[in-house]
């Protein structure tokens, strides 16, 4: 990207993958139209919905490039194929149920602008349906010990107490920009995980191939929160334990992952289990226990870690 000439605007392609939810992918559409940035290519990616979104989508965006898989590919799936389509210098993958704000494009390029070492770039998240309340500023990194991270300011009011550009660990999967050259480098989003925990892994072949992930404030989008799977569904149960013992398999060496299999066998199985027997949410039980089976079934799913 040209230092000194402010008035240049690289391709950017937004990719954004739709599963059954054509009237809030059109949502975003719309939102498209309420920002200034002008040189971009819109991707829709239909993971096999039941109806074709098509017209819906050209109807409010007439220019939107419509891929329609014939099977269900997952988000990181889903994202690869818009990525094998997209023709920017950055890629741009979002969430079908955000929407856009003035200025989140720009802000998010000037990190790359001034920051040769940018790998991946997420903007900050406020509640869609609670503005002025975050969600996402950043990431903690994932414990060691639990497997599990949490959210940099989730569900605090927003008083500018994060308003400074900052490396984190992970970006946001709802909102996260890319260089066509970083990913060149570090290959297309692990498609094992297909739903849950992507990100994270992806963030961590950044990080090893020298690259950083940042986080900037000065950029701003609006997040519906779980429109495609829910927010308490079996589906997101089984996802989310199945990926979290994955990512530790990819990720973590010996003997950390050692203690991460401990904690799990003997604090998290039990706990859960009474949970899901205790609010009689047998189906959330079978869904967490299958994820559980999957890695045992998977011993050697394209690990990255070494021990």
């Amino acid at each position: 990207m040209p230092q000194g000439n402010n008035t240049y605007q690289p391709r950017v392609s937004i990719v954004t993958v739709n599963y059954n939810n054509t009237a809030v992918t059109c949502e975003l559409m719309a939102s498209l139209h309420r920002i200034s940035y002008s040189n971009l290519e819109v991707i829709v990616v239909d993971n096999a919905s039941r109806e074709n979104p098509e017209a819906a989508v050209k109807k409010i965006y007439p220019s939107a490039k419509i891929i329609l898989s014939d099977t269900n590919l997952g988000f990181a799936g889903g994202n690869n194929l818009g990525i094998k389509a997209a023709t920017g210098e950055y890629f741009f993958l979002v969430n079908n149920d955000t929407e856009f704000t003035e200025g989140l494009i720009e802000g998010l390029l000037e990190v790359f602008r001034q920051h040769p070492d940018a790998g991946v770039v997420s903007p900050k998240f406020h509640y869609f349906f609670h503005k002025g309340t975050i969600e996402y500023a950043g990431y903690h990194a994932v414990d060691m010990l639990t497997g599990r991270n949490s959210m940099i300011g989730c569900r605090e009011q927003d008083n500018g107490q994060y308003d400074m550009l900052a490396e984190t660990h992970y970006a946001h999967g709802g909102a996260m920009m890319v260089s066509a050259a970083a990913v060149e480098k570090v290959g297309l989003m692990p498609e094992v995980y297909f739903l849950y925990y992507e990100e994270f892994d992806w963030c961590e072949q950044f990080k090893k191939h020298g690259y950083k992930i940042y986080y900037q404030y000065k950029s701003l989008i609006y997040h519906k929160e779980s429109m495609t799977t829910g927010k308490n569904s079996p589906l997101k149960t089984y996802y989310i334990t199945r990926n979290r013992i994955l990512f530790m398999r990819r990720n973590v060496k010996l003997p950390a992952r050692l203690f991460f299999t401990c904690y799990f066998i003997f604090l998290t199985i039990p706990k859960n289990t009474v949970q899901f027997l205790l609010k009689r949410e047998t189906v959330h039980m079978k869904a967490f226990w299958n994820g559980i089976f999957w890695n045992l079934k998977n011993p050697k799913p394209g690990n990255i870690c070494v021990a």
